[in-house]
């Protein structure tokens, strides 16, 4: 492929831009899969083998998350300027080596190193780089796309948890890091060099607008639907986190035999696939401001089920299905709904900038979350916390999304 011009034409995506997509979409379930969902499987194992405590072991993710967040706005930057190819075929590369190291580690600090590398290649492979790609090479197509790729990409928990787990039972978690290191480097390293053939540079803007207005980003922080949306991600990815993190040891207080919390949290990645397939059904022609508004609002209510209604397995189990549904949508919209509001240009740095305080929040809210529950000594204050941050979400996307451009703005 030699540019967007064979991807897209008058009837819409091509086959060979179907075959980007599909082959993208692919790259993102299998690093997902390697890279952040097996992250769990190996704590227990590397307790048992190391010593090393839960803290220590987590500590090492968040920091990971840390730096893609401060690398957001970087990578979203190099891959408007037409650099995709490179960062993240790059990003493949390092975190592939960094699975091949961590098999051999055992010194916690090295392990932190290799955690802060990981972190730099989710900046450059996961779903924000990889949104930033398709809106580039497929023009006003990039929905269609990012739906798909969302919607493959929703079944990297069911198809790596259980096969991570059935690889360290039979061969160790060691071997098992080698093997997710060298798929990652075969196929998601191959898929982002020979798919991400060089694309054309961006036209320089004419030489008649002034400098502050040059450049996207500026032009976007000077809207109020910016700053919106950058409080609706913010407080989604905070309360997202500390809810999913705290779920199991919530329903341990509840008294919840382990089948049911099983069966519940399998509840998750399911109704995530759902809550996509619905857009692709029936959402063709409804807006992303639109399904936003909706995803974010079920939030909030799921929230008071759970605080208010009797904390039985079934009203539990209704309120992580709400949630899983939910946050499916809501992964499509993050990808989609920023062009519809503030446009196409410049989309990898500005949607760089809004990941930057969702991604340092969805890092320290589990944290957060347990510091109320020591203090307050249960998890009713969590969750009315939770509740007030998803309800100021929802409150901030729905300003986001009545926001008009001025005309001439």
């Amino acid at each position: 492929m030699t540019g967007s011009r064979e991807l897209v034409d008058a009837d819409g995506i091509t086959r060979r831009g179907w075959l980007l997509v599909w082959t993208l979409s692919t790259a993102q379930l299998v690093s997902w899969g390697t890279l952040f969902y097996s992250f769990s499987l190996f704590i227990v194992p590397m307790e048992r083998e190391l010593g090393w405590s839960k803290t220590d072991l987590n500590g090492a993710l968040s920091a990971g998350l840390l730096v893609a967040a401060f690398l957001a706005m970087p990578v979203g930057r190099w891959i408007d300027r037409g650099r995709d190819r490179a960062v993240m075929t790059i990003g493949s590369l390092a975190g592939a080596l960094m699975l091949l190291a961590w098999a051999a580690v055992s010194d916690l600090v090295l392990f932190y190193a290799i955690w802060l590398v990981i972190g730099a290649s989710f900046a450059a492979t996961l779903y924000e780089p990889a949104f930033a790609v398709l809106t580039a090479r497929l023009g006003s197509h990039y929905r269609r796309a990012i739906t798909s790729m969302t919607l493959v990409g929703g079944f990297a928990s069911t198809v790596f948890m259980p096969l991570t787990q059935l690889l360290i039972d039979w061969i160790g978690w060691r071997p098992t890091l080698v093997v997710l290191g060298l798929v990652t480097l075969a196929f998601c390293g191959g898929v982002h060099w020979f798919m991400l053939a060089p694309s054309p540079r961006p036209e320089a803007p004419p030489p008649d607008v002034k400098t502050e207005d040059r450049s996207p980003l500026r032009r976007a922080l000077r809207t109020s639907a910016f700053w919106a949306l950058l409080l609706a991600f913010a407080g989604y990815a905070a309360a997202q986190s500390a809810l999913i993190f705290h779920l199991v040891p919530l329903m341990n207080e509840l008294r919840m035999d382990t089948a049911t919390v099983i069966a519940i949290l399998a509840l998750i990645g399911p109704m995530q696939v759902a809550g996509r397939v619905l857009i692709v059904a029936f959402g063709k022609h409804l807006s992303a401001r639109t399904i936003g508004s909706f995803s974010l609002l079920v939030q909030p209510l799921a929230m008071l089920v759970l605080i208010l209604l009797p904390p039985t397995p079934l009203w539990v189990g209704f309120s992580v299905a709400v949630y899983g549904m939910a946050n499916g949508m809501t992964t499509i919209v993050r990808g989609t709904v920023v062009q519809e509001v503030l446009g196409r240009d410049g989309y990898g740095v500005i949607n760089g900038a809004l990941s930057f305080p969702a991604t340092i929040l969805r890092a320290l809210a589990p944290a957060v979350a347990a510091l109320i529950f020591d203090l307050s000594g249960g998890y009713d204050r969590v969750l009315w916390v939770v509740f007030a941050v998803y309800a100021v979400a929802a409150a901030a996307f729905l300003v986001a999304a009545a926001w008009r451009p001025r005309t001439g703005t």
